[in-house]
């Protein structure tokens, strides 16, 4: 009889279909705020020391500016080469002690006789040699990218010290190298044209190629990557040996600048360019790393340390403000990246591999 009831009994009707959620979009404001927040700080900084007693007489001649220029050649290129990297989710801190060694590398072939174009080439085929033999170690043996890179760049930096025994090369080199390194063309430094033609270059290959695209995927998820049949471990290694290459073009820039092989400098490019790297990834594309906002990054440490000078300011401020930039960066970077997934807007970034502060 229960059983008669039970099957006579009208079945409860289903419950309505949950509405979809609805993810929160970033205010367009916002939005824009976020990607052009690192320029106008620049800007800003730019008219307040055009305006400030004590920097407006010199902040905007034409002399300071290409002195600013050509000096952040060499910390441009540097910044770019960690980009690559860092897109594909690992790190390159060798990148200072392998500019250091390109223009050691060059300073001693010419000093040697060997000619320009051949000095030039040797040592920028070393430097991409440390590059190899970072990849292998890291995209091939396993071993963590931050250690294998400073592990290299603490050996660059003995083996440059034995071989010059810590005195600065400064026979031989020619003088066609330094004045390409100290003349301006069409009112800018020759040296920034460089920088020019590295930038377009290294944008292409990230933005327009297979290449970039692949390293692009495999800095968001590389068992993605593999699943979709990327040689996963070929692209790491090549995104070191390219990030070398670009360090040692940055090493011959500051031969070129300087005149001298200089065993002490070379390692304090490091700090400098990975400030600029991870503060681009807050400004254009935030949550990205990439080309045009990491130039932006190295002209905004740039002009904040060139106008603090000429108002007064200690040897200290270039490497307070290096680092004090490096660590509001990744803050920000990390800060932004959360703040975004929450909300699931941005969906063209990368994921947390790709935020800045989970690009390890």
């Amino acid at each position: 009889m229960s059983d008669t009831r039970q099957a006579t009994e009208p079945s409860p009707a289903p419950a309505p279909a949950a509405a979809p959620i609805r993810r929160r979009r970033p205010i367009p404001v916002l939005a824009l705020a976020e990607r052009f927040a690192l320029v106008g700080l620049l800007v800003l900084l730019v008219v307040f020391f055009a305006v400030d007693g004590t920097t407006s007489g010199t902040f905007l001649t034409t002399a300071n500016i290409q002195t600013v220029l050509g000096n952040q050649s060499v910390v441009a290129i540097a910044a770019l080469a960690v980009v690559l990297p860092l897109i594909g989710g690992q790190f390159d801190v060798s990148v200072g002690a392998v500019v250091g060694l390109s223009s050691i590398v060059a300073a001693s072939a010419l000093s040697h006789g060997w000619p320009l174009v051949a000095a030039i080439v040797v040592a920028v085929a070393i430097a991409a040699l440390v590059g190899l033999v970072n990849g292998v170690l890291v995209a091939y043996v396993g071993v963590n990218s931050f250690i294998t890179t400073l592990a290299a760049g603490t050996l660059i930096g003995g083996l440059i010290s034995l071989y010059t025994n810590n005195e600065t090369i400064t026979e031989g080199i020619p003088a066609s190298l330094t004045d390409f390194g100290t003349t301006n063309a069409l009112g800018v430094p020759w040296v920034v044209w460089v920088v020019v033609l590295v930038a377009v270059l290294l944008a292409f290959l990230i933005g327009w190629t297979v290449h970039g695209r692949e390293l692009t995927s495999v800095g968001a998820s590389a068992p993605a990557a593999r699943l979709v049949g990327i040689r996963v471990d070929a692209i790491i290694a090549s995104s070191f040996v390219i990030s070398s290459a670009l360090a040692g073009v940055a090493g011959v820039v500051l031969l070129s600048r300087t005149g001298t092989g200089n065993p002490q400098v070379g390692s304090g490019y490091t700090l400098a360019a990975l400030s600029a790297a991870f503060l681009g990834a807050t400004a254009l594309k935030p949550g990205q790393f990439n080309v045009l906002g990491t130039l932006v990054g190295v002209l905004f440490v740039a002009v904040s340390v060139n106008g603090l000078t000429l108002a007064g300011a200690k040897d200290w401020v270039d490497p307070v403000f290096n680092g004090a930039a490096l660590m509001v960066a990744v803050a920000l970077s990390t800060i932004l990246g959360r703040m975004r997934a929450r909300g699931g807007g941005a969906s063209n970034n990368n994921n947390d591999n790709n935020e800045t502060g989970g690009a390890s």
